[in-house]
């Protein structure tokens, strides 16, 4: 028999496939394990992030959707609100979880973030100084960034 976690997860990839957000899509690894899930965002239009395919792993818990599932890129990314390591510093996934939140939400917070950084709560310090206080050099190191996650897929 499922499991809540496992119900809530079955109604957020039924979502997920018949209203697709967009610019995100994403389903769990394996068929036989909903409880990790792959996830693409690409790029926003008109941003430095433009063109980029960028992957993450959303990893739930028996107690979604009461806790917020750990999100990481697991492609490289370079952004105020991202450790080293991927995890994300977003209030959503963190202080501000509601189980009213599902996977299409997180994802599409996930692409707004990226171009909405909150640079006085960084989780990747150096990034944060960029964007404040030389955003060309910035933009131009996400569009490394961009690219590099479109050469990796290649």
């Amino acid at each position: 028999m499922a499991s809540s976690a496992q119900l809530r997860l079955m109604s957020d990839l039924r979502t997920i496939i018949n209203e697709p957000p967009e610019g995100c899509s994403a389903s769990p690894l394996s068929d036989d394990n909903l409880m990790v899930w792959s996830a693409t965002i690409f790029g926003p239009d008109e941003t430095p992030w433009e063109g980029g395919v960028f992957s993450l792993r959303l990893t739930f818990s028996e107690r979604y959707p009461e806790k917020p599932p750990r999100v990481r890129f697991t492609s490289e990314i370079f952004h105020p609100n991202v450790y080293r390591d991927g995890s994300l510093c977003m209030d959503i996934i963190q202080d501000a979880w509601s189980p009213c939140h599902n996977v299409s939400t997180i994802l599409t917070s996930v692409q707004s973030l990226l171009t909405d950084p909150n640079a006085a709560s960084p989780a990747n310090p150096d990034a944060a100084h960029m964007y404040q206080h030389d955003i060309q050099a910035y933009n131009k190191r996400v569009r490394r960034c961009a690219r590099h996650s479109i050469e990796s897929l290649q």
